[in-house]
């Protein structure tokens, strides 16, 4: 049984690239455009992982990792944090709200299969 990613993620390309990778190394990735939804879907799929955009349209991917790990259906879920507005302190904001992962956008292929494998497995 393959691992459930949900990929929260409002950029089309970025969405499908993750989604792409995961599902070139086994993973069964579920994409998630609105960020609006993302909880919800969440809690219908109940992945095994969350990555998770912080700039997201309408929404914060801070507030939702929040959200989420007070939710007692998603609290022990991880999250991976991506987020291409990068700066001093963001590591540590993000991983203060919950993140258990986070990296740094432009994404390059092999840091992120490591972090995803180091967080699901």
């Amino acid at each position: 049984m393959s691992k459930r990613i949900l990929v929260v993620e409002d950029n089309d390309l970025n969405r499908k690239l993750f989604c792409d990778v995961l599902k070139a190394n086994g993973f069964d990735a579920q994409p998630c455009a609105d960020g609006g939804a993302a909880l919800d879907t969440a809690r219908e799929i109940s992945p095994d992982l969350i990555i998770m955009d912080i700039q997201l349209a309408g929404v914060s991917g801070l507030d939702l990792i929040e959200q989420a790990k007070v939710d007692t259906s998603l609290a022990e879920v991880p999250v991976l944090a991506v987020t291409a507005y990068a700066g001093k302190g963001d590591e540590e904001r993000i991983r203060d709200a919950g993140a258990a992962g986070y990296l740094a956008k432009p994404i390059s292929i092999m840091p992120f299969m490591n972090a995803v494998k180091e967080l699901i497995e």
